[in-house]
């Protein structure tokens, strides 16, 4: 295996890791408060998913957390704390968290060294 292949296989797993990261956020904001057994058996997948310390899956929260470089409690709050807010202020939040981030991105950016 050669550098390049290293660099692809890493660059896959680490979109494999945020694809099983989205898809949890998705069904936690989707299906909480679910009336069927399906949609509450996705709820409860993602909800164990994100509470889970375990390490020994490839693509645990934990293992995810560490490909993808974020804090693992810091994005357990996030993630679980939205769920007692409703649609809006969950929505409010996220643009709040996503203004932030650029306005670092700008001060990086553009900042005189």
């Amino acid at each position: 295996m050669n550098a390049t292949d290293t660099d692809t296989s890493e660059k896959s797993q680490r979109q494999l890791a945020a694809g099983v990261f989205n898809q949890a956020t998705r069904d936690l904001q989707r299906f909480q408060g679910a009336t069927t057994k399906i949609e509450q058996e996705l709820y409860f997948d993602a909800y164990s998913w994100v509470i889970s310390d375990d390490y020994s899956w490839p693509f645990s929260f934990l293992n995810v957390c560490r490909l993808l470089d974020l804090a693992p409690e810091d994005l357990r709050q996030e993630l679980l704390g939205d769920l007692s807010l409703g649609p809006l202020s969950r929505w409010a939040r996220r643009c709040n968290w996503a203004a932030g981030r650029l306005q670092r991105l700008l001060v990086r950016q553009f900042s005189y060294r």
